[in-house]
């Protein structure tokens, strides 16, 4: 069943069109983007994946005869134990479930999360393969419909709320969409304001998502699940700063935490749509509403212009040149300086119909 047109004009969405066709004849040429067994910290680059774990590597024992890490090695198998009876039993639960299962032992939910993800890595399979479930943070809003795994049907048809992203993405069935693309919005409070401003609606159909920051690993996984059935070119919205870079990256490259899984993670038809930092100066957005890089945002932005993936990606590496230059970011609320209601009104609608991304 077909949603009913609420947005612009058909024409509005020509170059939008234009892009997916482009995707998808690079899909059918065997996924290379254009230009534009080991550990888990051990990673190549691969151009159509993302960050990848190298075949040969140093690896890290875990010995219950060595003081260092019986520990270790005992809270290992507790955890080990728990996902077998989980696995029996056809149940899943949470890290923060197994975490509270003897808080006292575990001490902290980080050594939990760190424990699954290597044991995740260490048996080759997908977390939710050992019936273990992250709590989502992300949400989505507009033209999508699914059924998720008890049979609850959503709707997430924009509105002043959005739908949390559920917790097992493997298992929500029926998934609908008309959308012409789908924007991955970096940080809750842009999201709530566009859903405040009606954009969903007036840019329909289309879908946002948001992982509210870093995202989780759920947000990931639809994201990619959105992808892989539909094919709709995939956009994101972030602060012109090297931590909305990293976030960026981390949707369409990955991360080294997860390279193990990125098969199942990443995106690289992403494009980068904003805020870029040659907006910045092209909108001649006041100086007053920039922000100085301290040391760490230029020691972060230094580590990016290292990685692989920047070779395949000149146009993200002249900005990223650009923003250190200039000393200067820029998050995505100093559009308000031009109009509290531009980046809804003027800055999107723009660049989605005259190809305004990266």
């Amino acid at each position: 069943m077909a949603f009913a047109p609420m947005g612009p004009e058909a024409s509005f969405f020509e170059v939008l069109d234009r892009h997916r066709a482009s995707l998808l004849a690079t899909l059918s040429r065997g996924g290379q983007e254009p230009s534009g067994q080991g550990t888990r910290m051990a990673s190549r680059f691969e151009d159509t994946v993302g960050l990848q774990m190298v075949s040969h590597c140093t690896t890290r024992k875990i010995r219950s005869d060595s003081p260092k890490s019986v520990q270790k090695f005992a809270l290992i198998l507790k955890i080990l134990s728990m996902i077998y009876k989980l696995v029996q039993s056809n149940t899943y639960a949470t890290k923060r479930d197994i975490y509270y299962t003897d808080s006292q032992l575990f001490g902290n939910q980080t050594i939990v999360d760190n424990i699954i993800d290597d044991i995740s890595c260490m048996l080759k399979v997908p977390r939710r393969s050992l019936h273990i479930l992250s709590t989502s943070k992300g949400l989505i809003a507009g033209n999508l419909r699914y059924v998720e795994e008890d049979g609850t049907r959503v709707s997430c048809t924009c509105g002043a709320s959005a739908v949390a992203v559920p917790s097992n993405i493997e298992g929500i069935r029926n998934l609908i969409t008309d959308a012409k693309f789908l924007l991955i919005v970096e940080k809750d409070a842009t999201f709530q304001r566009l859903l405040d401003d009606n954009f969903c609606n007036q840019m329909s159909p289309c879908i946002m998502v948001t992982g509210k920051g870093v995202p989780d690993l759920n947000t990931r996984l639809l994201v990619k699940k959105l992808w892989d059935l539909f094919h709709i070119p995939v956009f994101t919205l972030v602060d012109a700063d090297p931590y909305g870079i990293e976030i960026m990256c981390i949707y369409k490259y990955g991360s080294m935490s997860m390279s193990f899984e990125a098969h199942n993670l990443t995106v690289p038809a992403i494009r980068w749509l904003g805020l870029l930092p040659s907006d910045i100066k092209r909108l001649n957005i006041p100086k007053d509403s920039l922000i100085p890089l301290t040391k760490r945002d230029q020691k972060k932005l230094d580590s990016i212009l290292k990685r692989p993936y920047l070779t395949c990606q000149p146009f993200w590496r002249k900005e990223m040149e650009m923003m250190a230059d200039s000393k200067m970011k820029a998050e995505i609320q100093a559009l308000t300086s031009l109009s509290s209601d531009y980046l809804s009104r003027v800055y999107l609608p723009n660049k989605l119909k005259f190809g305004g991304w990266i």
